[in-house]
């Protein structure tokens, strides 16, 4: 009886061993720290390699796409008086254009440039103002006052039987 208690708690034990150490492996390889370019700029702790995410607004005219893959694209962010490089390969929002605001999540190289892994875009602040105004943006529909025609209500009260 006392040999059944030991190993229902060393299997307990290894259970709750393996779920903390999935918990925190998850949280440490997710949590990335988070830096504007003129934080980046001025930190000395960051150390080539270290996955971070940086916010900034693109650079006007820095998007230059290569000619033979369409994917891969380079460009620069910018916040207050600081520029990063930014390369990045795959697919971009639809609202990556030049001076609107991204996060970028990846790594830095010796040379600075940024490789990014994952391009995000802000959705600008001011289509709440355009909404509050009456106007529309992108991903709306237009409502022009008609009404969807009533249709009766389908009836599922008879039952076919194949």
């Amino acid at each position: 009886m006392q040999h059944k208690k030991i190993k229902f708690t060393l299997g307990s034990l290894l259970i709750i061993g393996a779920i903390g150490f999935l918990i925190t492996s998850s949280i440490s390889s997710t949590s990335k720290f988070y830096f504007t370019v003129d934080e980046l700029a001025a930190s000395n702790e960051v150390s080539p390699g270290t996955g971070l995410k940086v916010k900034g607004n693109v650079v006007q005219g820095s998007i230059l796409r290569n000619p033979d893959d369409y994917l891969d694209v380079a460009f620069s962010i910018e916040f207050k008086n600081a520029t990063l490089p930014v390369k990045f390969s795959g697919v971009t929002p639809d609202m990556f254009k030049d001076g609107n605001e991204v996060v970028v999540e990846g790594t830095l190289d010796r040379q600075g440039t940024f490789h990014a892994s994952t391009l995000m875009t802000s959705c600008p602040s001011k289509y709440e103002a355009e909404k509050e105004a009456g106007k529309t943006h992108p991903g709306d529909i237009p409502m022009t006052g008609k009404q969807i025609p009533d249709r009766p209500a389908p009836d599922f009260s008879s039952k076919t039987t194949i």
